[in-house]
């Protein structure tokens, strides 16, 4: 049925003359601080950079979630982890009755891709992505086989497509690490999504290049010690640092470079200023594979970082671009988060927003209309690892309970304290009662709950 729809919408859509093309470019496990437009000093990205300049920053902007897949199911459904489909890593899939931005989109007449990493939906579910409005799909369906820079495999549409590289360690969906690295899985996927712009670049598209760099390989880090898998190091090479910190600012830099390759192939097709582009991060920074991410001051002024709902771990480095209709040089402390999207998304191409989303367009914003610009009265997250946790921004304060449900709540003043250090919950007792009862109305409960066993917390040394 839903097929059908999507069908008989794409036909008779329409869309206005200036309706732009699309591009959603996000990161893998990308800091706050690690963008040298962002603050950072160690790491160089001249062309993010150059597209803060020419683009408008967004300081306030928030993933949908702490790790990957709950994070990427906000961005694609527009849904809070309070009502998501997923909301921990191992949720998925996505179901028949999910909308998907690829599907509003397609309604609206786009043809629709997603290169790199999708990790909602496995093969042979209704989660996979051309079951969720993608025209095409390349790259990695499982998040383990996403670690692995160098996979005997990737997954053109719903078929599994051989690579030279030869596994030491490789399981059933793919993940592991290589004992001869031949292919490298960023570069195919950079290749992949510029290919199809040169075929699609006649007609309103939405590319969604999910990537998968700097995400660590887990696995290989497990096994050597360093996980930051890169073909080299390039300019980090002569670098008095340890391998995995090479490692972890080389990827960076590469990707980077093929932000470069993007803008450039835009404006070689001559579509630059028919292009909306917007630059995230799934999550916070990682400390996986080695790399030290104090070393690199990778989450900025911010506390905390992947799987916590501090700062660190949620609020990512996000950019938009689109000449001539989005300001050069301009900065945006608008709090918004993943979610948005889809309403954003839904304005562009005069779409109705799909129902029981927690989504608010942020369009004025990015074209300067700030007097009509509609805020969230909070933005809500929850994570179930082992006892889970709630997170809630409201205005300037943010509140976090934790463990899930019952436990103590913190206060902090964003507008004062962006590090969250000075916890204000005994002073301001109205707001922690207010917080406790937003949190209660914004989580739905989810059966599957109930059956998810709680992982005991790991020792520590005292």
């Amino acid at each position: 049925m839903k097929a059908s729809l999507l069908f008989f919408a794409a036909m008779l859509g329409s869309l206005a003359a200036d309706t732009p093309n699309i591009v959603f470019v996000l990161a893998d496990d990308l800091g706050y601080g690690d963008l040298g437009c962002f603050g950072q000093t160690k790491i160089q990205t001249p062309h993010l950079d150059q597209m803060a300049n020419e683009g408008l920053k967004l300081t306030n902007f928030y993933a949908g979630s702490t790790v990957c897949a709950p994070s990427r199911c906000v961005l694609m459904t527009g849904k809070h982890t309070g009502r998501a489909r997923v909301r921990g890593n191992g949720w998925g899939p996505l179901e028949d009755g999910d909308v998907t931005v690829a599907e509003v989109l397609k309604q609206a007449g786009y043809r629709t891709a997603l290169c790199g990493k999708w990790g909602i939906g496995e093969e042979g579910t209704t989660g996979v992505p051309n079951k969720q409005g993608f025209d095409f799909f390349y790259g990695y369906l499982n998040q383990r086989h996403a670690h692995n820079y160098y996979p005997s495999f990737l997954l053109r549409n719903d078929q599994r497509e051989s690579l030279p590289n030869v596994s030491e360690t490789e399981d059933n969906v793919g993940g592991g690490w290589a004992r001869e690295a031949m292919a490298y899985s960023h570069d195919l996927i950079i290749e992949e999504s510029l290919n199809w712009l040169e075929k699609e670049s006649t007609r309103p598209f939405f590319l969604y290049l999910a990537l998968t760099i700097p995400h660590a390989n887990n696995e290989r880090g497990r096994g050597l010690g360093d996980g930051q898998e890169v073909p080299e190091y390039g300019i980090y090479e002569d670098k008095d640092w340890s391998r995995p910190n090479k490692g972890q600012a080389a990827m960076v830099t590469r990707m980077d470079r093929d932000m470069g390759r993007l803008f450039a192939k835009l404006k070689d097709l001559g579509i630059d200023e028919k292009t909306l582009v917007i630059f995230s991060s799934d999550n916070g920074h990682h400390r996986e594979g080695g790399n030290d991410p104090e070393f690199f001051d990778a989450n900025g002024p911010l506390r905390g970082m992947k799987r916590d709902l501090y700062e660190g771990g949620i609020r990512v480095p996000t950019i938009a671009r689109w000449p001539n209709k989005i300001a050069a040089g301009k900065t945006s402390t608008l709090p918004a988060y993943f979610g948005d999207f889809m309403a954003t998304v839904c304005e562009l191409t005069e779409q109705k927003l799909p129902d029981e989303t927690q989504s608010v367009s942020f369009l004025p914003t990015l074209l300067g209309k700030l007097d009509t610009q509609q805020s969230h009265d909070y933005l809500y997250w929850e994570f179930h690892e082992r006892e889970g946790k709630q997170a809630l921004r409201f205005g300037k304060w943010k509140a976090i309970r934790q463990p899930f449900g019952n436990g103590h709540i913190e206060l902090y003043d964003l507008s004062t304290d962006i590090g969250e250090r000075k916890n204000c919950a005994l002073q301001r007792n109205d707001l922690v009662q207010r917080a406790a009862q937003l949190m209660k109305e914004a989580h739905m409960p989810d059966p599957r709950l109930k059956n998810r066993k709680k992982r005991k917390p790991k020792k520590t040394a005292s």
